[in-house]
């Protein structure tokens, strides 16, 4: 028979936390957010940087000598095309031919290889990239200074990758670095407001303000630490102690709406770069499947084909009419590049 104290037990009440509404103004929370968005993408970008490192790693240590043996034989197509076109011998249509080749031959080694070849495409493709540089050489106004900032490779990546970069950097269009200066230049119009922000965080929490002897003392300590983030000129440290204030007036309000705004757009900057990382040429897979294993060696299968058929190529425009067989399979084929 059951104990008469334990038919009807005590109800269990469990303690459930109730939603706690979020502190400050819709500015300052959507700031706080922003800054929580930002870190997250950093640390999320600073990962994937060393997940493609250890890829690249991986990547060139299998594949890298079969890619520097495609590029040797692309290399050594060079001087007999070259050659080719001071004979004199081939037709007007056949050395357009070979020009053709040798330009192909060139974005070839720089789009896939990262290789350095504008002195061979401004040879032989003046126009392409020599209109582009009589623009940009025409761009500053006479006694003003504009030089284009020069590109510093990372000394970490292989020497194809450093190319590659250094060519995606040339390549860059006029509007795209407007673009960037213009970023840039928001950037640092921001960052120089910290005075204004210290200014107002002072109005808000000076301990002359307060009459009260506890509240002057949390004030002197909260003053000390906006005037410790103001001399080491730690901006977010000070915009953060903006958020953290307790009622802002409009003009505190509208300061954090203009850095939640840069916030955001250095988002979707840090959002491009992973994708960059990810999707971009110079990104590597990060799985360590049989399926990256299958593709690895199918391409390193492939890029011995490749310096194979190069090679037999090469010794075939050795001689004028070789290089005539050559060329008529191309154009058989519809193409015009190795």
């Amino acid at each position: 028979m059951k104990k008469t104290d334990s038919v009807h037990p005590s109800p269990i009440t469990v303690p459930v936390r109730v939603a706690e509404a979020p502190a400050g103004t819709p500015a300052q929370q959507a700031f706080r957010q922003a800054i929580l968005d930002v870190e997250n993408l950093r640390e999320r970008l600073r990962d994937l940087r060393a997940e493609q490192a250890e890829a690249r790693r991986r990547y060139w240590q299998q594949v890298g000598p079969a890619a520097a043996t495609v590029v040797a034989a692309r290399r050594s197509l060079f001087p007999p095309l070259e050659e080719a076109l001071l004979l004199r011998y081939f037709s007007r249509l056949e050395e357009h031919q070979i020009t053709e080749l040798i330009l192909g031959n060139a974005r070839a080694l720089e789009d896939r290889f990262g290789e350095d070849e504008e002195a061979i495409i401004r040879k032989y493709a003046p126009n392409v990239r020599g209109a582009a540089a009589n623009v940009d050489a025409a761009e500053p106004k006479p006694g003003q200074a504009n030089p284009e900032p020069e590109y510093t490779p990372d000394p970490t990546l292989p020497p194809h990758e450093q190319a590659a970069a250094a060519a995606r950097a040339r390549r860059k269009t006029k509007a795209q670095r407007k673009q960037e200066e213009a970023a840039q230049a928001d950037q640092k119009q921001l960052e120089s407001n910290a005075k204004t922000i210290y200014r107002q965080l002072a109005r808000t929490h000076h301990p002359d303000l307060e009459r009260d002897p506890e509240k002057q003392a949390a004030r002197t300590a909260q003053m000390q630490r906006i005037t410790e983030a103001y001399e080491a000129d730690d901006l977010y440290a000070l915009l953060q102690l903006l958020a953290e204030s307790g009622p802002a007036d409009a003009e505190a309000d509208d300061v954090l709406a203009r850095y939640t705004r840069a916030l955001l757009q250095q988002q979707a900057q840090l959002k491009q770069a992973m994708n960059e990382l990810k999707y971009g040429p110079n990104g590597f897979v990060t799985g360590s499947g049989k399926k990256q294993e299958l593709e690895l060696r199918q391409l390193k299968r492939d890029l011995r084909a490749e310096a194979e058929y190069v090679q037999h190529v090469a010794r075939l425009m050795g001689e004028a009419e070789g290089l005539r067989d050559v060329l008529r399979q191309l154009a058989a084929e519809g193409v015009d590049a190795i």
